[in-house]
């Protein structure tokens, strides 16, 4: 395990090949690096592929008091300095893309690419007032009964029940089994991320590249409102939030053309 210390925390990557950009791949919550391994293998003969585990996750340290979205952007930041990355495209999916955000405005220099991966269906946009008492009580419901409140909003959020199965029990079991402080401190940040995106959108400088699966819909009109500086979505078929899974070839294809569009406006900039 190759690790860099972060806040106090071991912060487990690894790195494949090597090219004329790093593709930085930020997981999501409650699992893993592994889950980018189809990426890493279709990536790497073309570029310098970077995988990391959140502080909290896979083979990362769990020794912190104090658990905030912020410091795991702060993570995703301080590998790039100590690795030394640069021509960074960020690649993050769901959470990982929130924290990309935060990474990418926080230390923009070498930042050269921007995708998020199934997020931002709803960008900046917060739930209606009707959905307070139902974020309580998961908050509450959270407390009482982690693992299986975890488990429930996998199901009924992340998951369909046309997911294959071997998705379903994958996912089901990193979200009951995931590192119960961290997870409880971070839960009531998740409901807070549209005033973040609302916050850091106008000093994003790549293009917001979205690649979204159709089991949810993408709010087009919030792109419009809030990605300031521009974005492209591109919609591939999927039962479920994890289509480095469930279709990692249609991923494949759509991160090669972002990529391509990435390198190539670089080089006309």
């Amino acid at each position: 395990m190759t690790t860099i210390i972060s806040n106090g925390t071991p912060i487990s990557y690894r790195i494949y090949g090597s090219g004329p950009a790093t593709l930085l791949f930020v997981h999501g919550s409650f699992i893993d690096q592994t889950y980018w391994k189809e990426q890493v293998s279709f990536f790497k003969e073309k570029y310098k592929v970077v995988t990391m585990d959140l502080a909290g996750h896979g083979e990362s340290g769990t020794s912190r008091s104090e658990w905030t979205l912020r410091g795991m952007a702060d993570d995703v930041v301080n590998l790039i300095k100590e690795l030394h990355l640069e021509n960074v495209i960020l690649v993050g999916h769901s959470l990982g893309a929130n924290l990309i955000l935060i990474a990418a405005t926080t230390y923009p220099d070498p930042i050269i690419g921007f995708i998020a991966v199934d997020n931002f269906k709803n960008l900046a946009t917060p739930l209606p007032a009707e959905y307070d008492s139902q974020v309580e009580e998961i908050i509450e419901s959270s407390k009482r009964a982690y693992a299986d409140t975890n488990e429930h909003y996998a199901r009924m959020v992340l998951l369909t029940p046309d997911t294959p199965q071997w998705i379903t029990d994958k996912v089901v079991a990193a979200y009951r089994n995931s590192y119960e402080p961290m997870g409880q401190q971070t839960l009531p940040q998740f409901f807070m991320m549209d005033q973040i995106e609302r916050e850091v959108l106008p000093s994003l400088r790549p293009k917001m590249n979205l690649i979204n699966v159709n089991y949810m819909p993408t709010n087009v009109e919030a792109l419009e409102k809030n990605a300031v500086n521009g974005y492209a979505l591109i919609e591939i078929a999927g039962t479920c939030h994890y289509p480095m899974l469930e279709s990692p070839k249609a991923l494949n294809e759509a991160l090669d053309e972002v990529i391509d569009g990435v390198l190539e406006a670089k080089v006309t900039a």
